[in-house]
């Protein structure tokens, strides 16, 4: 065998790394916010516009809905921020060891939107929410 019975052509490898990156992708993508189960969508009965169960966002934790991440700082405080990363823009993907985090340059959130860590220096935008029922809604 030689060392050209090992080469990759430029297409292979191209489409390898876009199977990889997608995968990738789909990976994160298919998270869940807190590392334990994905939040369950209010059910029937469920106010209209609801955006999560109150017994789904964790004390000291929170989950992404959408463009809202709902989190709960301290037991019944709930808080509701925009997903949008203040440095770039990019969507933040995972709350985790008390921290909101967005994968693109690595910033860092508070539970109440505070910039932890950068290169963010502006808080994640506020989204109010209010507890209705047993469901979160937009205030």
């Amino acid at each position: 065998m030689t060392i050209n019975d090992f080469s990759l052509n430029r297409r292979a490898v191209v489409v390898g790394t876009g199977v990889l990156a997608a995968a990738a992708t789909l990976t994160a993508c298919g998270a869940t916010e807190t590392g334990d189960s994905a939040p369950v969508a209010p059910g029937p009965g469920a106010p209209a516009g609801a955006l999560v169960r109150v017994a789904d966002v964790p004390v000291g934790g929170g989950v992404i809905v959408g463009d809202t991440v709902v989190t709960q700082p301290t037991p019944g405080n709930f808080v509701g921020l925009s997903s949008t990363c203040t440095h770039a823009g990019c969507k933040v993907t995972t709350v985790a060891k008390g921290t909101i985090n967005c994968p693109c340059h690595g910033s860092r959130f508070e539970l109440d939107g505070a910039v932890r860590g950068g290169p963010a220096t502006k808080p994640l935008a506020a989204e109010p929410v209010r507890v209705e029922g047993d469901s979160i809604v937009p205030a």
